[in-house]
């Protein structure tokens, strides 16, 4: 089958043939002819780099209406509107933040790619082009499974079929176990398939060679004899395995465990001098004069870099595009660089299995492995890919049997959680699709819990819930199930109802103060659940205590009454940044005094200009006049 035969236009044809897309590949024609390109439903269980984003773009063309792209991660928001903003004739629209407003700009585009948290938060304020969307493409569908996230997007896919009904649904995914559950639940046609345009091959290094699955082998040049005491042996297998990648004219993907390995790999691996990338890392540097970035520039002059949620996001950009333009050889990760964002590579090296949960080191789970695995081979560039797990004699079998032969975990719903029921029960009611319980029970069972569990009953949860959010205030069962002024401000704002009572209490304790200052209001949203916890360090700990001491006027909670005291800390040190960074301390400042990456501090300032925007309307609702809030989140 040929792009010439798909009801698309000559234009968008011409565009496609350009770009080498002249016939279909197996998993891309069994799309269609499911149905995708006339409005059908579709789940397309097929490995990465085998066509899913065309099938994405050829329902959303094909669509009688708006097209709706979710994605998980802001970096992949990003990444897919600049490949449909290529499309011609196509207007795309982005969104990935401003959780307070339903963005109805939104609804001027042809293509809408936004996260899911951002499309539950335009149905919450009442967004109207969510009511005429044709067809919705979901990424990463598996996702639905993650703590967290995959209620938002389960209750998010329910809502829009409720908002949109018949809307056109395409859920896409390169590592799921249970797709059939998926299209059951969303009434889709299944395309399941492992072809892939590259052949891929995964094995297990140990003892100076690679076992792959389709029988071959691979002498690795390491002799672990040689290995001086000071060095580790499997970071050693480990720059082997790049060298060799790199020096057959491969680029390589290396995993590990945690920021701190990430980094350290990359300088071990710059030593080896795998390439030169000078304009890279000149871009590296121009973004700010930090040390984690000057470190990220040297290891690039060398054709290596590191990548993880510590960088600035200009810095992750900038690695992603050198990666995937050819201008670095190799890019040493945190597993999170496997979570859909596009860099593909030759050959994948996965060095560590386990991570660090916050009491013991566990496996990592097979989905996630097998999404780094599935970055290996890039079609037309690369002949083939690999995939390598680094382990030892004694290890071997096991990682062979737990990730080479294994199949991912099956995709199970989160929304029993009741921190997750809590929120959405919340939504459900301040947005009208539920006035009475029964409402609610009604709402939920369009679920992807309710359809993976037909005798679980959510009745006792929900009422559970629904007492608990009555005692916050946020919902009266007077007459019928209603959110109060509150509760609908809470929602609206997209924050959980525990961060919506927590800023409330802490605006009432601020306005009772004789002198509420802007480091006030910062530690009442830098103590909300909502906003991301800080280490706080040993070393560290008895210098952020004499700050809250010297400052406990200015706080809403005295240091002997705080419920967990070391918590209460963390959230005194986030102010604390935060405070020096609205004072004008530079972020190169700030990154080095406080041990944290510049991407922390981007974070933070994101989220604390998010929670002082809810403070802000929920404080104009209670009637408090509290000044300092729109100060410190202009300053912010």
């Amino acid at each position: 089958m040929h792009v010439r035969d798909l009801p698309l236009s000559g234009e968008v044809v011409a565009h496609y043939e350009a770009k080498g897309i002249g016939e279909l590949y197996p998993p891309q024609v069994a799309a269609v002819e499911a149905g995708v390109a006339d409005g059908g439903r579709l789940v397309a269980a097929v490995p990465t780099a085998s066509g899913k984003t065309f099938v994405a773009e050829l329902a959303m063309l094909t669509a009688d209406g708006p097209g709706l792209y979710i994605v998980p991660l802001r970096a992949l928001a990003r990444e897919k509107y600049e490949t449909f903003s290529a499309l011609p004739g196509v207007s795309v629209g982005i969104s990935a933040g401003d959780y307070d407003s339903p963005a109805e700009e939104l609804g001027d585009h042809d293509i809408v790619v936004a996260t899911s948290e951002k499309v539950d938060s335009a149905i919450r304020n009442g967004a109207e082009w969510v009511s005429d969307l044709a067809c919705v493409v979901v990424d990463e569908v598996h996702l639905l499974g993650a703590e967290g996230r995959g209620p938002t997007l389960e209750v998010t896919l329910a809502n829009l079929q409720r908002r949109a009904p018949g809307v056109q649904i395409v859920a896409l995914s390169a590592t799921v176990d249970n797709p059939e559950d998926i299209a059951d639940w969303l009434d889709a046609e299944l395309v399941r398939t492992r072809w892939r345009p590259v052949d891929l091959r995964t094995g297990v290094y140990a003892d100076g060679s690679v076992e792959f699955d389709d029988g071959t082998t691979l002498a690795v040049d390491v002799d672990e004899r040689e290995i001086p005491p000071s060095a580790d042996a499997d970071t050693e297998a480990t720059a082997a395995l790049v060298a060799g990648a790199v020096e057959a004219g491969g680029q390589c993907l290396a995993f590990v465990r945690s920021r701190r390995e990430a980094e350290s790999l990359a300088e071990r691996l710059a030593r080896d001098d795998l390439g030169s990338a000078e304009a890279v890392a000149d871009d590296i540097e121009s973004v700010d004069g930090t040390e984690t970035g000057r470190r990220l520039a040297d290891c690039a002059r060398s054709g290596v870099a590191f990548h993880h949620a510590g960088l600035r996001s200009e810095h992750r950009a900038t690695v992603e595009a050198a990666f995937r333009g050819r201008g670095l050889a190799v890019i040493c990760a945190t597993p999170t660089l496997a979570a859909g964002v596009n860099v593909p590579a030759r050959r994948v090296v996965i060095r560590d299995q386990k991570r660090y949960t916050g009491s013991e080191m566990e496996f990592l789970p097979v989905l996630e492995v097998h999404q780094m695995c599935g970055r290996a081979g890039r079609p037309h560039l690369d002949p083939y890919g690999e995939a390598v797990l680094v382990g030892d004699e004694r290890t071997r079998d096991e990682l062979v049997e737990r990730y080479v032969r294994a199949d991912p975990e099956a995709v199970e719903s989160k929304l029993a959680d009741e921190s997750a029921l809590r929120t959405h029960v919340l939504s459900i009611v301040a947005t009208g699709f539920a006035d009475s319980f029964e409402g609610v029970l009604d709402v939920l069972s369009a679920t992807f819990y309710a359809h993976q569990t037909p005798e679980g009953d959510l009745s006792g949860i929900v009422d559970s819930v629904v007492d608990e959010l009555v005692d916050m205030g946020m919902i009266t069962t007077e007459h019928s199930l209603a959110a109060t002024e509150l509760g609908a401000q809470v929602s609206k704002q997209y924050v959980t109802p525990e961060s919506g009572a927590h800023i409330v209490d802490g605006l009432l304790a601020a306005d009772a103060m004789e002198r509420a200052t802007e480091l006030t209001v910062l530690e009442v949203v830098c103590g909300a659940p909502d906003m991301q916890d800080t280490y706080l360090g040993n070393r560290e700990r008895a210098a952020i205590y004499r700050f809250a001491r010297s400052h406990a006027g200015e706080f809403t909670t005295a240091m002997g009454e705080a419920e967990d005291f070391e918590r209460w800390l963390e959230t005194v040190k986030t102010a604390r940044i935060l405070h020096e960074w609205c004072e004008g301390a530079d972020i190169e400042r700030i990154v080095e005094r406080y041990r944290i990456g510049p991407g922390d501090l981007e974070s933070r300032v994101e989220r604390a200009e998010w929670l002082l925007g809810a403070a802000d309307a929920l404080a104009e609702l209670l009637d408090l006049s509290l000044p300092e809030i729109g100060s410190v989140r202009a300053r912010l």
